[in-house]
């Protein structure tokens, strides 16, 4: 089951241009569109005239126009013309979905209207102030796999070696702090005195071994903020000091349920390092891209895996920050189980 009453990330910004734009989100196909007014509308990918996907229609003005028979529908959903007939039926609408664009993405909301408070969307002001690219992938895999993935790093020294990882026993022997909170958890792992990998020796040019830090926040049902860091050691990054110069990264996660086996994983990577140089943008990013693809290949593996046998699934010290964030999530869907299942017997 998914937890509908949530902001989720539908699209990049830049994803949304002069045509329908199509997703299935939460299981629910869905239509984005940009108007000339520059706002973007999400509707039903769904026509009420003969059921054909809006995707295959044009946008006009503010409006899609379908491209089976030309009934033309608003941001709202509602139909504003049908070709030839001057009485357009008040049942001649399809559903449309609070939007919010903001920090360069576009958000969804496919829950009760009435609790879709922007406010509650995750803030990455980055995208403002860091050099980025952006990137989404496809991933066949249950979606609260990528988030335990992702509140999980000592998989880093074994899946990650050729790019991020580092040496395996930094990692299991790392110090670990978690904090739980009501809608999700924060975590950090300090990787002291340690070698650096080879992506943070080509970006900043380390030459000894270095102090390095992983802090995580996971906003439920599928926000990940993250900032990684390393500075030589001795320079004071433990102490928690401006932990300035050296190598520091900026990554924004987020992961949208398609199906119950298939999700989009919404990424960029900012650098705060040789900010003024383009390739170094790039030299992250063609980085960042191959070791989210190896999380990709074994991610599909495992869901593969636990389709033919789901349990048992045993947890482990490391485990911490998954087991929260996992608690965090079976509370939002029992939450909203319970509402429905109140509403329905108040009817």
């Amino acid at each position: 089951m998914f937890i509908r009453n949530a902001w989720y990330v539908g699209a990049w910004a830049s994803d949304i241009k002069d045509q329908p734009f199509a997703r299935t989100i939460l299981g629910e196909p869905v239509v984005f569109f940009r108007g000339e007014d520059g706002k973007v509308a999400a509707l039903e990918d769904r026509c009420c005239h003969r059921g054909l996907p809006l995707k295959f229609g044009a946008i006009e003005g503010n409006n899609i126009v379908c491209g089976y028979h030309g009934a033309t529908f608003n941001c709202a959903g509602k139909c504003v013309a049908i070709p030839g007939q001057a009485r357009i039926p008040s049942a001649m609408a399809v559903r449309s979905y609070p939007v919010v664009e903001q920090d360069e993405l576009i958000w969804i909301w496919t829950g009760d209207v009435a609790q879709a408070d922007p406010a509650q969307i995750v803030s990455f002001p980055f995208h403002q102030e860091w050099p980025h690219l952006t990137h989404t992938q496809h991933v066949k895999c249950d979606w609260k796999l990528m988030i335990g993935n992702l509140m999980d790093l000592t998989h880093l020294a074994y899946i990650h070696k050729s790019t991020i990882g580092g040496d395996p026993d930094a990692h299991t022997t790392a110090k670990f702090e978690v904090s739980p909170s009501e809608n999700g958890v924060s975590f950090i792992r300090w990787l002291l005195n340690t070698q650096p990998p080879q992506m943070y020796v080509d970006a900043v040019g380390f030459e000894g071994r270095i102090d390095r830090w992983m802090e995580f926040e996971f906003t439920a049902p599928g926000s990940v903020k993250q900032f990684t860091g390393a500075l030589n050691v001795g320079e004071e990054a433990y102490e928690k000091g401006p932990r300035q110069g050296g190598f520091a990264l900026r990554v924004f996660h987020n992961v949208t349920p398609e199906t119950k086996t298939s999700c989009f994983y919404f990424w960029s990577g900012c650098h705060g390092y040789r900010m003024d140089e383009p390739e170094v943008t790039k030299t992250l990013f063609a980085g960042l891209r191959k070791t989210f693809e190896e999380d990709e290949d074994i991610l599909e593996a495992q869901q593969a895996s636990l389709l033919r046998k789901p349990l048992p699934m045993i947890s482990t010290v490391h485990d911490a920050a998954v087991v929260h964030a996992e608690r965090v999530m079976s509370r939002r869907v029992k939450q909203e189980a319970e509402a429905v299942s109140n509403v329905v017997r108040g009817a």
